[in-house]
């Protein structure tokens, strides 16, 4: 692989313009020929359309049938005698039917649906996630279980139905509609299929089963007299519908598949269908042909998907390859969990307000990067946004620094010291901040520090924030040289006191995990504080607070502690067996 090391690489390079094709523009970008850029028609599906299929559609619809039979018998008295009289036929002809036999399977059938059998399916289930760390299942399955479990409560509750009046030839307790036990049973088991086994032909092998054992076990309990038809039914649909729409919106298969296998779980696939969209859009879009798409550098980003986007073989450019950011809706949603953790721990520090869609969190990435590389900070360049889904998916496309190494698998001399440094005053004088200062961020290139990952950039910054930038920078050149000779060379571009107030400000929650991580190893390798080492140096200043108190801070640190409550509360239920949730 040809390593291109045109200085133009990491400095801004402006497309130029070269030809007029079938009335289409063409330039280069890097060395690299955009051209053919096609203009989706009004109409045409996008590259991966936004669909609910199959099963989604099917228990879309299960879910919203309830619901309008649900208000159908609010509204209109005579319909809840047309739904008694149609239950009691039914149950009329099961009457008849009874005989010892029959009677035996169906206390048989109905044991499954005890509160035991479902306390500890469930209790499996949460401890299985629990183990392999898929924290975003295991609240899905939460979740589904509380809408079921209090949704069947409130309506007992409003309704009030009296139990079949025929004779009941088995244990019963409460109000008869929604059937609890069934709904609680049909939830457990939905949300176990989509939380435990991965998607194909295992999954369906067992809602399949599920589906039959939970017809068979409404069966028995309109058998035994303990349900009427429509409890039964209404319970059998609606439960497994909330599992299924709560799965597809909160841990969608797309996003975070059943594999068993240790990963970061922000991490999109990208193989099959996507990977097709993703190729197919990036020509159409950008005018670069693609011919594979695959992951690149996970392990150091949580944020979005990255990947290395290989090009088909072309004499006329250098680059083998190029570097996408792939955005979803997974990805914003965990920006948002992010931004309110961090509000309701320090208050609303600047720019913590959450992006109100994924267009406007990519935009503001493509906007940030462009403006850094037009004010000189080194980055890679910038080829534009690519539309996947439309306000759901898209991909940011730039360069591959070919050559390039992580700050700490590099040598770091003085002139890279001094580069770095340099670098953070650039950013100072143009009135920016880089925000996510670490070691897989800065990247060394032909002897020059270059800057990546540029979405937590900010544009006139806090003095707070800029001062953390500083002191991120200082660390990470400590750890691959010494405290004494990064602060030598610091006080060349910064004044003493702005190194003392970088480390003032300086807290655990200001360096990213990844620095944490290395002065940690650092500290029990050579018994030196770096962080302290830099605090003796400089000139003494008082720490500097990051705690911001407002009303909305408080409101949300009581509505989380109440969530928090209500999901002790269930475990602990389910745990004591004091009653379904």
């Amino acid at each position: 692989m040809d390593q291109h090391t045109s200085e133009e690489s990491t400095g801004p390079v402006v497309g130029r313009e070269l030809d007029l094709v079938g009335g289409r523009r063409e330039f280069k970008i890097v060395g690299i020929t955009i051209a053919g850029r096609r203009r989706r028609p009004s109409g045409e599906a996008a590259p991966l359309p936004r669909d609910l299929r199959g099963a989604g559609q099917l228990w879309l619809m299960f879910s919203l049938s309830v619901l309008l039979v649900w208000m159908w018998l609010f509204v209109s008295p005579s319909a809840s005698q047309w739904w008694t009289e149609q239950d009691y036929r039914l149950l009329d002809w099961l009457v008849e039917l009874r005989n010892e036999s029959l009677t035996s399977t169906a206390k048989l059938l109905n044991v499954l649906s005890a509160e035991w059998i479902i306390r500890i399916l469930r209790l499996g289930t949460l401890v299985a996630l629990a183990l392999v760390k898929r924290w975003r299942h295991l609240f899905a399955v939460l979740i589904a279980v509380v809408i079921v479990e209090f949704t069947g409560d409130v309506l007992q509750d409003m309704i009030g139905r009296h139990r079949p009046l025929v004779p009941i030839l088995a244990d019963w307790e409460g109000a008869s509609h929604p059937s609890r036990p069934v709904g609680g049973l049909a939830v457990t088991l939905a949300a176990m299929g989509y939380a435990l086994i991965p998607y194909g032909t295992n999954r369906r092998r067992f809602l399949f089963g599920s589906g039959v054992v939970m017809v068979a076990v409404a069966l028995s309990r309109m058998y035994l007299g303990l349900d009427h038809p429509s409890d039964a039914w209404v319970a059998l649909l609606f439960a497994p519908a909330v599992a299924v729409l709560t799965f597809r919106l909160f841990a969608p298969e797309a996003s975070f598949p059943i594999t068993w296998k240790r990963g970061v779980s922000a991490h999109l696939d990208v193989s099959g269908r996507r990977g097709e969209a993703i190729i197919q859009a990036v020509r159409d879009q950008l005018g670069i042909e693609v011919v594979e798409v695959a992951p690149f550098g996970q392990e150091g980003s949580g944020g979005s998907t990255p990947l290395r986007l290989e090009l088909a073989p072309d004499d006329s450019h250098p680059e083998d390859y190029l570097f996408a950011k792939l955005y979803s809706q997974t990805h914003l949603r965990s920006d948002r969990w992010y931004k309110l953790g961090r509000t309701i721990l320090y208050g609303a520090l600047e720019d913590e307000l959450r992006f109100t869609s994924v267009r406007r969190l990519v935009e503001y990435e493509d906007y940030i990067q462009r403006v850094m590389r037009d004010s000189g900070i080194p980055s890679a360049e910038p080829f534009g946004v690519v539309e996947i889904t439309p306000e759901r998916e898209y991909l940011m496309v730039s360069q591959f620094l070919f050559g390039s190494k992580e700050l700490t698998d590099a040598d770091v001399d003085i002139a890279i010291i001094d580069d770095a440094l340099g670098v953070i005053r650039q950013l100072w004088d143009a009135g920016l901040a880089h925000r996510d200062i670490k070691p897989a961020n800065v990247m060394i290139r032909n002897d020059r520090v270059v800057l990546i990952d540029v979405a937590f950039g900010t544009v006139r910054p806090s003095p707070w924030r800029q001062a953390v930038d500083l002191a991120n920078m200082m660390v990470i050149l400590a750890l691959r040289s010494t405290p004494e000779v990064v602060y030598e060379r610091a006080l060349l571009q910064f004044d003493p006191h702005d190194i003392a107030e970088a480390f003032a400000a300086t807290r655990s929650v200001t360096l990213p995990s990844q620095s944490r991580s290395s002065l940690a190893a650092f500290r029990r390798s050579h018994g030196v504080d770096i962080v302290a080492e830099f605090r003796r140096m400089a000139p003494h200043a008082e720490p500097i607070s990051i705690q911001r108190w407002s009303t909305r801070r408080i409101a949300l640190a009581l509505v989380a502690a109440f969530a928090l409550m209500i999901v002790l509360s269930t475990l602990v239920s389910e745990v004591s067996g004091g009653g379904m949730l």
